[in-house]
């Protein structure tokens, strides 16, 4: 019976749940933390922008990147052009950018479209600014979805940044969907651009809403389905035990009479309980997992299946309460009497 549920819970709501992860995770990797503000030259914005916010709870990550400076391989005349920005902040390894870099501020990272347009086949060489400024490419950069705008993206870590340099755009990831306005707003607070007009912000926070009205809909369903399988498993299994009781009830009063307390045989009735209804948990969900990678259908999680596994036990237990009092309050005399 415990199995059935099992397997009945995995293979309605747990397919559901299995779904949703993949919808939030698809939402989530379009950036529904990410928050994006522009700002042109004349914003008057610097580099010393990333202090202030280094305050305000509730930011994962933030970077500042120049306005994008064309460069060439210096080995290719009249090469493709792509845009270089210098980058400000201290947790560029996200990106792929070492923490101790051999020559700050000298070297440039690049991802893999702009290493192609430059014709760095092994991801190293050299580049040259329009500026004259030359740097030397060491590596490729794993660019994330929220800086898919910035393609195609290379980079020159600043670690020694001054505060004065001018930023183009700043990158602020949120720590949670649900904290994308609030941050917003704290970040906007802070910014303190010479000419307000120049800004653009650019928020995920209608993904954000997105996000949690799927998840508030997805959920409230699967919570209402498996609370309702398992008030039915519940209510079989009690009925089951007690018609389990009613048959052994002269094999109870033979226990009281030889001395076994009321303790010990509900014990005895939740013990017998817990391992049949491990063995069923154990086999549903093997079974239900073996069934949805059959069908190509997404599993649950470890998350999932172990809270359905604890709630099933939970429900199986609390069922056998009853019936195992019943069982415990058998009089000895009354069961052992012979017609």
């Amino acid at each position: 019976m415990v199995a059935g549920m099992i397997l009945a819970v995995m293979l309605t709501t747990g397919r559901t749940v299995g779904a949703e992860q993949e919808v939030l995770g698809s939402i989530d990797s379009a950036g529904t933390r990410s928050i994006t503000i522009r700002a042109e030259e004349a914003a008057g914005v610097t580099s010393d922008v990333l202090e202030r916010i280094a305050h305000i709870d509730g930011i994962e990550w933030a970077g500042a990147f120049s306005t994008a400076i064309d460069a060439t391989n210096t080995l290719i005349d009249d090469g493709t052009r792509v845009p270089v920005r210098f980058a400000y902040g201290t947790d560029f390894e996200r990106l792929g950018v070492p923490a101790d870099s051999p020559l700050p501020g000298e070297l440039a990272y690049a991802a893999p479209a702009a290493l192609d347009q430059l014709g760095l086949a092994d991801d190293t060489g050299a580049l040259i600014l329009t500026t004259g400024a030359d740097f030397a490419v060491a590596g490729a950069l794993d660019s994330p979805d929220f800086l898919a705008a910035l393609q195609p993206l290379t980079l020159v870590p600043r670690p020694d940044a001054t505060g004065d340099e001018p930023v183009g755009v700043l990158v602020v990831i949120a720590e949670r969907p649900d904290l994308v306005a609030p941050v917003s707003d704290a970040v906007l607070s802070v910014l303190a651009p010479a000419d307000p007009s120049k800004i653009t912000v650019e928020t995920s926070e209608a993904l954000a809403q997105l996000r949690a009205l799927i998840q508030g809909q997805l959920g409230s369903f699967s919570r209402g389905l498996v609370l309702g399988l398992l008030a039915l498993t519940g209510a079989l299994v009690a009925v089951l035990l007690y018609g389990l009781v009613m048959m052994r009830r002269k094999d109870y009063g033979r226990r009281r009479a030889l001395g076994a307390t009321r303790g010990l045989i509900v014990a005895l009735l939740v013990t017998q309980t817990a391992v049949l209804a491990l063995a069923g948990i154990t086999v549903g969900t093997a079974a239900s997992a073996i069934i949805l990678f059959a069908s190509g259908d997404p599993l649950p999680g470890v998350a999932f299946t172990a809270a359905l596994a604890v709630l099933a036990l939970c429900t199986a237990l609390v069922a056998a309460l009853i019936p195992a009092i019943v069982a415990s309050r058998r009089e000895p005399i009354r069961e052992l009497r012979v017609p």
